[in-house]
């Protein structure tokens, strides 16, 4: 069975530098197939994780960063999947769920709605909304996931045995049940998983207007995909999927984009250092790849698939390498969507522009200010000229 107590496997110093010779690049943070367990910089190679399976549910999460890494306050994780059986109506009492596909399709069951998830589209639910995931793909279905508070990752792994495969064992036939039956008390009062057999979820229902947008305050949600508000800073694209606005509570407030540039586009902002002093954030790449500066040392290429882990107090800057580069940034408080949303503004269309708009100096400053970002080396707050 698994536990919180799965070894780090780091990469071997050739393997480090095999693949820095592969990647043009020489990386100045470790490169490793597991989270550090410490709040330090890391990054976390393709389909790579702390790695466990439920018996019977076909699919495998990827743990990415949990508490050990953000001090408790939240949990990254990827899934890898094919069509099983859902793993059972429930809700939390005190953890806040989150559903985002990015490969093949995902069923999310929330309160009083049923939407099928495709690629890009999103799911929030609060604290006592009674809610079920379910993969529907035959193929592999991919899915990306935060929860808070950090620590309730420690169900995954009580009721989750290690998995070292490649994706997922889909003639894995045992019966979740089995597993959850016997220790279903436990579950409940140590876990925060309140199963709720008798709920019967809705019919799936298509996707309404009021879907594109976010929520004035905190209630379950769904958001399609490339909608729901836009926000450009200099030449960099924000789409928030969540922010501290809909997550607010003493087990939430996290926050979710997708940020999107290019080596095209000048990014003066991000590209000379910044600090964000009390947040911790994950950056998952999607598109092209992004090379970080981390305290100083340059070379660090995060590239599609990847995951990059920047605790609160790092100084980082960030390189977009392509032509066109997308990562989601995962965030424990008002994070890059805040800054580029007050600093930058509303942009009316849905793309990066061929054009980057005029920065405004001044407002990045008050922005910073209240955001307690400082700026890379000097820690003056961010937008300061010397």
């Amino acid at each position: 069975m698994a536990t919180s107590s799965i070894p780090y496997r780091p990469r071997t110093e050739s393997s480090n530098e095999s693949s820095s010779k592969q990647n043009g690049s020489s990386n100045a943070i470790p490169r490793t197939v597991l989270p550090l367990g410490k709040p330090m910089p890391y990054i976390i190679e393709s389909h790579e994780g702390e790695s466990i399976t439920i018996p019977g549910t076909k699919s495998v999460f990827r743990i990415l960063a949990s508490a050990a890494e953000t001090d408790g306050q939240m949990s990254v994780f990827g899934m890898d999947g094919t069509l099983a059986d859902p793993p059972g109506f429930h809700y939390h009492n005190h953890a806040h769920d989150v559903f985002m596909c990015t490969k093949g399709r995902l069923k999310v069951w929330a309160d009083e709605k049923c939407r099928i998830l495709y690629p890009g589209d999103f799911a929030y639910v609060p604290p006592g909304v009674v809610h079920q995931p379910m993969l529907l793909d035959h193929g592999p279905n991919e899915t990306m996931g935060l929860v808070t508070p950090g620590d309730w990752v420690d169900f995954f792994r009580f009721v989750s045995e290690a998995y070292d495969g490649v994706l997922c064992d889909e003639f894995d036939s045992r019966n979740p049940g089995a597993v959850f039956g016997p220790k279903i008390k436990e579950i409940k009062e140590k876990y925060d998983v309140v199963f709720q057999p008798q709920f019967k979820g809705a019919e799936v229902g298509e996707w309404e207007e009021g879907e594109c947008k976010l929520p004035e305050g905190q209630e379950a949600y769904f958001l399609k995909a490339n909608t729901g508000p836009c926000h450009l800073l200099e030449g960099l694209l924000s789409r928030p999927f969540v922010t501290t606005k809909q997550s607010k509570s003493p087990t939430g407030n996290f926050s979710i984009t997708s940020i999107e540039s290019s080596n095209r586009m000048k990014n003066s902002v991000l590209g000379k250092g910044f600090v964000f002093e009390k947040v911790h954030q994950v950056y998952y790449v999607l598109d092209g790849a992004i090379s970080l500066t981390v305290n100083g040392e340059a070379g660090n290429l995060v590239r599609a698939g990847e995951t990059a882990f920047i605790p609160a107090g790092t100084e980082v800057a960030i390189e977009f390498v392509d032509r066109y580069v997308r990562f989601w940034s995962y965030a424990s408080g008002d994070g890059l969507e805040a800054l580029i949303a007050e600093a930058g503004g509303a942009f009316e269309g849905k793309l990066v522009p061929d054009q980057t708009r005029e920065l405004d100096t001044e407002k990045v400053q008050q922005v910073a200010e209240r955001l307690n970002v400082k700026e890379g080396g000097s820690r003056k707050q961010l937008g300061t000229t010397a």
